[in-house]
């Protein structure tokens, strides 16, 4: 007690909301995120994770971005087409008897880590790797938040069966799908541990989480926020632990953004 005051500290983290089994968590500093981690989730292996670099950002693919809930992009083009005029773009870009792509999904995992504009979501196994992605690109308000999410796929899974056995309409049903390629293709995508999920068109993963599980009191999706601010120390914790462009790029861009990190951070 120094001056008849007492220093209180700050709390770890407190609760946001809980609602149609989503939740959210405010974080006072990143170095508690272990903590959590290891207090809360080590026993949930079910869990997928999200980064992402801004709070307020909706867990919404970068296609339904550019279509802002229309049928057709700016200059007109359908997702069909698009997808289309990708295969015809990469004829001859995959070298030597490239893996046949079973599906449209699988056309749309590999076009999702060479920059095509899709509408599937990254993911991965690994909370750290998801920080990782969260942190990775500055911004200039260093007071702003970021986010990581987690996902319970079998809760998800379980609602997207039961739609489909009741959907009798033509087309793709309303579920989320997860899309996990087999592919060679990317190795990026061994490397980070990285899914995809696929939502309906124009609908973020928060909307279908609330509209599905109305009432449910277990977290089917949990938001966690950190402050910005401690930017370099996490990156710098986490190239200790081996997540960097190395390890989850494979290839001269990851090289090249683990060169760029060793010019921003002081002993990276």
């Amino acid at each position: 007690m120094i001056g008849g005051n007492i220093l209180a500290r700050p709390k770890r983290w407190e609760t946001v909301g809980f609602e149609n089994g989503i939740g959210e968590y405010r974080f006072s500093s990143w170095k508690y995120y272990a903590n959590y981690i290891q207090d809360e989730m080590l026993n949930y292996n079910a869990y997928i994770w999200r980064g992402q670099n801004q709070e307020n950002w909706k867990l919404q693919p970068s296609l339904d971005r550019i279509f802002k809930g229309n049928n057709k992009s700016p200059s007109g083009i359908t997702r069909a087409k698009h997808l289309e005029a990708f295969k015809y773009a990469v004829r001859g870009r995959r070298g030597l008897n490239p893996p046949t792509l079973k599906d449209e999904n699988e056309w749309w995992a590999l076009g999702q880590h060479q920059g095509l504009l899709t509408p599937l979501l990254d993911w991965t196994t690994s909370p750290y790797v998801a920080a990782y992605f969260a942190y990775f690109k500055k911004t200039e308000d260093v007071n702003k938040r970021i986010a990581i999410f987690a996902l319970h796929k079998p809760s998800i899974e379980r609602k997207s069966n039961e739609i489909i056995q009741g959907y009798k309409s033509k087309g793709r049903p309303p579920v989320i799908e997860f899309v996990n390629p087999l592919s060679d293709d990317n190795l990026r995508l061994v490397n980070q541990g990285g899914l995809f999920t696929r939502s309906p068109d124009n609908i973020s993963v928060e909307e279908w989480v609330n509209e599905h599980f109305i009432g449910y009191n277990r977290v089917v999706l949990l938001k966690m926020t950190f402050p910005n601010k401690e930017r370099e120390f996490v990156l710098q914790s986490l190239n200790r632990m081996n997540i960097n462009h190395l390890s989850l790029f494979p290839d001269l861009y990851g090289a090249s953004q683990y060169s760029n990190l060793e010019l921003q951070i002081a002993k990276y």
